[in-house]
């Protein structure tokens, strides 16, 4: 059993405080999921939400280019006009400048309202999407509110879905966040199984218990549920930053002064936003009169004992592929198109409604001569759209320049929708005498390599999440969190470099790491902080750094690829399941407890235990342990 501090109980106002200081925060995010449709929107302040210069109309299905061009061609008009009034004048005003200054205080400077002539910003309305949300809910309430009650979180939690997906189940970010939860790949395989045959995070029941291991996760690190619920937009390393400059509690200083890196719109809104979807999930009534929720549907399920054609089982099963993929989310195209099998281990998952008999009895009674004790070989993958090649390379395990070389690719951006490429187990194509491979430079990474820091994806995934609240013209601060910590949501840890140029020295970390992304000799840092040249370097101290010949970002940069590369390869093998936890006894040390007794890398433990000196470690300590299961083989 997942062990964490039940909260659920408490009064829902205590749980998820909304200071008077929010209140137009959140009525403006309940307008724009109840009083916009998605082919209109609004033009207002990015910092002052409750000033909303115009109401725009937007094409039928406008594109985030036409939406774009819709609000550009007003954005002049106000930028034009705030600009007049930051200038000082009074007097003369037209009936347009007039109304603009009186949507502003009385005693609105002129410095403010130069600044809000930079921050007018377009949002969208999101009113039909956020009632389809509402239909398709009914699906999976009752599970999900099942769920979390079983691991003692908030069921009003369930309003997230809305803010990040409007609960459909093919809504994909630009981020690469897949499914109701909207999961990185990353994050996503701390707690799933995501790969080329099995993701997970797309499944809807798989998802949710994973959603509330990472919430409760998060509430565990943050100590409340604001900072949690940002986190999960956010990431936990910046969240924390951010709580040290202010207060664990200080959740109005956060929202409205906190400058971290990527802190921009999105996440400083995604609490609000989050507000307004409660609000609005718990009185349907209200904003969508008549609305009924889906009805949630009733499955036959079996776990499969071996691998099995998934042709031959729809055939046996009298049903469409598209049903079954339907309700089973989780498949990914290379069983549809034939070169994987449906694995071993498997539950699949059918309306009862579609077939005569429980899975369990229609399976059983197959042929074992169609049934596989092994799954097929890796020999070709088809793109997709959105597939780049380190991603591709990523879930296959191997490297970007093998795949260029044994698909004789002129150029790594260049992948198009529907090719198909040759894996490393299907051995190198042909090579034509007339053709002449032209191989790029390999990618800038990490130390043991790692994705490339830029790539172009060969095309962007549709807009489906109202997660992606960040405007697109909406530019990000180059100050504060590291650079890269997107790919490392649930890692607490602090990647950031301080304005003396120290660092919080991180688990996997050495010298030569240091050495190699900073570009100097390792023996330069040794002398500026007087280091003996056998002293090793400490987890968890702080370390001086010489960026003369690199810069802060590119550090930053570099060291969030190594450590995010790290986990993804440990996250291939294991999820987390489970945590324990563990009071000190005297004679115990943390460094056996956590790789002997609970298997537990060092790295992933400090990432349960954040705020633990593990140098200075008494007996009584209360420390937390995850549990890890190895991944099954698909």
């Amino acid at each position: 059993m997942l062990i964490i501090a039940s909260v659920s109980n408490g009064n829902e106002s205590d749980l998820f405080p909304q200071p008077a200081q929010l209140a137009s925060d959140v009525d403006f995010w309940v307008a724009i999921f109840t009083g916009y449709t998605t082919t209109e929107g609004v033009l207002h302040d990015s910092h002052n939400l409750d000033i909303v210069y115009e109401r725009l109309s937007l094409p039928d299905n406008a594109s985030r280019r036409q939406r774009q061009s819709v609000s550009d061609r007003r954005r002049p008009h106000y930028k034009e006009i705030l600009q007049t009034l930051a200038s000082g004048k009074r007097e003369g005003l037209t009936k347009e400048e007039q109304r603009v200054l009186g949507m502003w205080p009385p005693n609105v400077s002129e410095k403010e309202l130069l600044l809000a002539a930079n921050n007018i910003r377009f949002q969208a309305g999101l009113s039909d999407r956020f009632a389809e949300g509402l239909h398709r809910a009914g699906l999976y309430r009752d599970y999900i509110n099942e769920e979390f009650k079983q691991l003692g979180i908030p069921i009003e939690l369930a309003a997230l879905p809305h803010v990040e997906s409007s609960y459909d189940l093919d809504a994909r970010s630009n981020a690469g966040a897949s499914g109701i939860w909207q999961f990185t790949r990353g994050t996503g395989r701390r707690f799933m199984q995501v790969d080329h045959v099995l993701d997970e995070r797309n499944d809807p029941f798989l998802a949710t218990i994973a959603a509330g291991k990472l919430l409760s996760y998060n509430h565990s690190i943050t100590g409340n549920w604001p900072m949690a619920i940002t986190a999960y937009n956010h990431g936990l390393s910046g969240v924390r930053r951010a709580m040290r400059l202010y207060g664990d509690n200080n959740l109005i200083d956060i929202l409205r002064h906190y400058d971290g890196r990527a802190f921009g719109f999105s996440s400083r809104n995604f609490y609000v936003a989050f507000l307004a979807a409660k609000e609005v999930d718990q009185n349907p009534d209200v904003y969508f009169p008549g609305l009924k929720p889906a009805e949630p549907i009733e499955y036959s399920q079996y776990r499969l004992k071996k691998y099995i054609p998934v042709n031959q089982l729809t055939t046996f099963l009298g049903i469409s592929d598209s049903d079954l993929a339907r309700h089973n989310p989780a498949l990914q195209r290379t069983i549809w198109q034939g070169s994987k099998y449906l694995p071993k281990g498997y539950t699949l998952r059918v309306p009862a409604s579609l077939i005569k008999n429980s899975l369990q009895t229609l399976i059983d009674s197959l042929s074992p001569d169609i049934f596989f004790n092994q799954q097929l070989a890796d020999l070709f993958h088809t793109v997709a759209r959105g597939d780049t090649l380190s991603e591709i390379a990523d879930v296959y395990e191997t490297k970007v320049s093998t795949l260029v070389t044994l698909n004789n690719l002129t150029n790594r951006h260049r992948i198009r929708a529907g090719q198909k490429l040759r894996l490393p187990a299907a051995g190198p194509a042909p090579i034509s005498e007339s053709s002449m491979v032209v191989r790029s430079s390999p990618p800038v990474t990490g130390r043991n390599g790692g994705a490339p820091l830029t790539e172009t994806s060969i095309t962007k995934a549709t807009d489906a999440s109202i997660g992606a609240l960040t405007n697109a013209t909406e530019k990000m601060k180059v100050v504060g969190d590291p650079a890269g910590t997107r790919a490392l949501l649930s890692d607490p840890g602090d990647y950031a470099v301080d304005a003396d140029h120290t660092i919080e020295i991180q688990a996997l970390e050495t010298l030569g790491h240091y050495s190699d992304w900073l570009n100097v000799r390792t023996q330069r840092l040794r002398d500026i902080n007087n280091m003996s040249f056998r002293t090793p370097v400490e987890i968890g101290k702080r370390i001086t750094l010489d960026f003369s010949n690199v810069s802060l970002e590119s550090f930053e940069e570099l060291r969030s690829n190594y450590h995010r590369q790290q986990q993804d390869i440990f996250f291939r093998t294991y999820t987390i399941t489970d945590v324990r936890q563990h009071v000190i006894r005297k004679g115990e040390s943390v460094w056996e407890l956590s790789l002997r007794e609970y298997g537990v890398p060092v790295w992933l433990f400090r990432q349960y235990n954040p705020e633990l000196d593990m140098h200075n470690v008494t007996w009584g300590t209360r420390l937390r342990f995850p549990v890890l299961t190895e991944n099954k083989q698909t």
